[in-house]
């Protein structure tokens, strides 16, 4: 039933794949663009990326300009967007998995 599971799922992420890589750009671009407009390291601004865009927000970086916190509302929604997709792949890789079950 595993094995089934993770057939299922790579099929599903084969075929969202693009949608899945686009988030993920668009995430890492406006992480660079804070980068430069806070003058961050660049370790320091994608771990800010990815910890805003899982909406896990820590705190110990926050943007001071106007356009990197409109960006950070750019990461969190597109971190909202990619989690909804994940979420969705895994529940219809487990309905293929439990409906070959059956």
């Amino acid at each position: 039933m595993r094995r089934l599971f993770f057939i299922a799922l790579a099929e599903q992420l084969r075929v969202i794949w693009p949608i899945l890589s686009g988030i993920v750009s668009i995430m890492v671009a406006s992480g660079l663009a804070i980068w430069r407009i806070e003058n961050w390291r660049i370790d320091e601004a994608l771990y800010f990326t990815f910890v805003t865009g899982l909406t896990i927000g820590y705190g110990d970086f926050t943007p001071k300009h106007v356009s990197a916190r409109i960006l950070a509302l750019v990461i969190g929604f597109a971190g909202i967007v990619l989690t909804g997709v994940i979420a969705a792949v895994t529940v219809k890789a487990l309905s293929v998995t439990d409906r070959d079950d059956s």
